[in-house]
C-alpha cells in the first residue's frame, strides 16, 4: 500500500524587489538629468546673489550641456545605486518554509524551527519572531512596504501570523535608568545597548539584546527611546 503523499507549499523568499531598487537609480538618473538643465541657472543665480557658488556648481555649470547631460545623468544614476544598495542592506531576507524559517540579516542569518514559534507580526518597521515562552527569537528591522508580503508567505504556510502590532503592546514600558524594578546588571546592558545605537555600532546593540533576551527581557525603540517588557 502506498504512503499517502502529504503536498508542502513551496518556500517563499521575501525581499526588497528588485523592481524597487531599479525605480531609486531611475530616479537618481532622472534628477541628474534635470540638473543638467539647472545647473547653469542655479550657478548664475547665486553669483549675482552671494558674489559667488560652490565649486562642484560652478564646475557642473561650465561644462557645455552636450557633456553636462550624460555626465549629471550618470552621477545621479550612481547616486540613485548607492541609495539602493542602503536600502537593500538595511533589509533581510526572510526564507518561509514549511519546517523553518531563515532570516538573513547584517551580514548573518537566524534559523528557527517551526515548532518553536507561537506569534509572527510585525511590531512597527521590525518583524518578530516569537516563541510559546514569551522570548523573541528574531527582531529585525524590515521596510514597511514588505510588510503585505510577509503576511502572505507566513499565512500560507500555516505560521500563526498576528498582524502589525505586537500582542502584548500594552505591556512595555519605556526604560528610565535606575528604576527599581530592573536589577543593576538589566540597567547596564540597557545603557551598552543605548549607547551602541548612538555610535552607529549594530553589533554591540544585537549583543546587548541578546543577554536582555536570555534574562528575561524584550526591548524595542520607539523614537529615540528603548522600551522593555518582561517575559
Amino acid at each position: 500500500m502506498r504512503a499517502t503523499m502529504v503536498k508542502q507549499e513551496p518556500p517563499v523568499t521575501v525581499r526588497l524587489p528588485e523592481a524597487w531598487l531599479w525605480v531609486v537609480i531611475l530616479i537618481g538618473a532622472g534628477l541628474g538629468f534635470g540638473a543638467a538643465f539647472a545647473v547653469g541657472p542655479v550657478a548664475d543665480w547665486m553669483i549675482r546673489l552671494f558674489d559667488g557658488a560652490p565649486g562642484p556648481l560652478r564646475l557642473a555649470a561650465a561644462l557645455p550641456l552636450v557633456w553636462a547631460v550624460p555626465a549629471l545623468t550618470l552621477v545621479g544614476a550612481s547616486t540613485g545605486a548607492w541609495v539602493a544598495g542602503v536600502w537593500r542592506a538595511e533589509n533581510p531576507v526572510v526564507e518561509v518554509r514549511a519546517d523553518r524559517v531563515v532570516v538573513h540579516a547584517d551580514g548573518g542569518g537566524h534559523h528557527v524551527e517551526r515548532a518553536q514559534l507561537a506569534e509572527v507580526f510585525t511590531d512597527g518597521r521590525d518583524l518578530v519572531l516569537r516563541g510559546a515562552d514569551g522570548g523573541e527569537h528574531v527582531r529585525t528591522r524590515v521596510d514597511s512596504g514588505l510588510a503585505e508580503r510577509l503576511r502572505s508567505a507566513f499565512e500560507q504556510h500555516g505560521y500563526p501570523w498576528r498582524g502589525t502590532v505586537d500582542p502584548h503592546e500594552s505591556a512595555y514600558t519605556v526604560w528610565v535608568d535606575n528604576t527599581p524594578d530592573l536589577d543593576e546588571r538589566t540597567h547596564a546592558l540597557l545603557r551598552q545597548r543605548r549607547r551602541a545605537i548612538a555610535d552607529d555600532r549594530t553589533g554591540a546593540a544585537d549583543e546587548a539584546r541578546e543577554e536582555l533576551r536570555t534574562r528575561g527581557i524584550s526591548v524595542r525603540d520607539r523614537g529615540k527611546a528603548q522600551q522593555y517588557r518582561k517575559v
